[in-house]
């Protein structure tokens, strides 16, 4: 290339999606984490999406914030999540794109969230290096017993997509999918279960708690519990978005150590949203085999992620300990938008809090509601009113 060219957009983008990848592979703990590095990375993937994502790009300049302007990842503005379903926030033109991930649709079966991904490597290392490190660092493969479809049935389910590759990536023989479109083979599950019992091997079941609460329920009416052998796990998705009868999380678990005989810290929780492209997840499996006695249940961010806490009304950073609304930084999320705004509430642990651990991670505490929603509508007003008269 001769003096005074520039650089290729295409080569620019490869060379940002191999560091970025590289950075994941390099560590999932955030103690393994380089904060210079992150947030050069960060800074250097913002100016690539507001260059490449034209409705982000609008949003960017109403807040006066453009590459150069910015000196710490903590400034790039974060789209409200809300936003995917009204605009199509993409780097790439969206019929290039390797896969299309929606929301469920629950609340507006007509509008969907949708993220777009150009490819599926970092979102793919991501799920390897988190899932690894807080799931399974006792061991490579284990049997995965898993509580919904098969990928081919969801193709834009992110969630469907996941658990495809962990079985791929983890999965042991004996690994299986244990639902049909939205019929949960209850009675394979437990011959699956009896079938663990009876050889001594451990085995994983992962699913949304929609699911497990049917599966209980059915164990339940047919008087079944099991005894699975030790160094089994379970993984829960969380939520119930109006399709089941509400359970506390507290009672779900004991329900799992009463019929399934799982103790309370190998039962993970797993935080995931469609518009981003890395899963969070309970530290307590990790934890326990560990040999450490935390008894606050929280989450880690991995290396390749920060968490910001926001006051809702000035999004100003909330103080360790203080709630508010949770903006994630996500550097897998390289095809759309870095920085996400949830619509869930949760605080940062204040250092110092748990002994014996430099990871204190965040505790998620739900949905947002009143000040903490308004604050989310008013971020989806600002973007929205960026991207009303479009001039560029």
């Amino acid at each position: 290339m001769t003096a005074g060219q520039h650089t290729p957009a295409p080569v620019i983008r490869d060379r940002l999606d191999l560091r970025i990848q590289e950075y994941i592979e390099h560590g999932a703990a955030p103690a393994e984490s380089d904060d210079y590095e992150f947030g050069r990375l960060a800074l250097e993937l913002f100016a690539y999406q507001y260059d490449h994502n034209p409705a982000y790009r609008r949003f960017c300049r109403s807040r006066r914030a453009e590459p150069g302007r910015l000196t710490s990842w903590e400034q790039i503005p974060p789209v409200p999540l809300t936003a995917f379903k009204e605009l199509t926030l993409t780097c790439e033109p969206p019929d290039k794109a390797e896969a299309i991930f929606m929301t469920s649709g629950s609340t507006n079966p007509g509008q969907r969230g949708r993220n777009h991904h150009p490819h599926l490597h970092l979102y793919d290392a991501s799920l390897r290096a988190g899932f690894a490190h807080y799931f399974l660092p006792d061991r490579e493969r284990i049997p995965l017993l898993i509580l919904n479809a098969p990928p081919e049935q969801q193709p834009h389910s992110s969630l469907a997509y996941f658990f495809g590759r962990l079985v791929d990536f983890f999965g042991a023989p004996g690994s299986d999918y244990f639902m049909d479109n939205d019929d949960l083979q209850w009675r394979r599950v437990a011959a699956a279960l009896r079938e663990a019992e009876t050889t001594g091997e451990p085995v994983a079941l992962l699913g949304t708690s929609f699911a497990y609460v049917h599966l209980l329920d059915a164990f339940e009416e047919e008087g079944l519990s099991f005894s699975l052998p030790k160094g089994s796990r379970l993984l829960d998705t969380g939520g119930f978005k109006g399709r089941s009868r509400e359970v506390s999380a507290e009672e779900l678990r004991g329900q799992f150590g009463r019929l399934l005989g799982i103790p309370d810290s190998w039962c993970v929780n797993y935080y995931g949203m469609t518009e981003i492209s890395t899963q969070y997840y309970d530290t307590t499996l990790r934890d326990s085999w560990q040999g450490n006695d935390n008894p606050l249940r929280r989450k880690a961010a991995p290396a390749w992620t920060r968490i910001r806490v926001v006051d809702p009304e000035s999004g100003a950073s909330a103080e360790p300990g203080q709630k508010g609304l949770i903006v994630h930084y996500d550097l897998a999320n390289r095809g759309s938008c870095l920085a996400v705004l949830a619509e869930d509430i949760g605080y940062l642990i204040p250092p110092g809090t748990l002994q014996q651990d430099d990871t204190q991670g965040f505790v998620l505490l739900g949905r947002a509601e009143g000040t903490e929603a308004r604050g989310c509508s008013i971020a989806l007003d600002e973007i929205l009113a960026a991207n009303r008269n479009p001039s560029t």
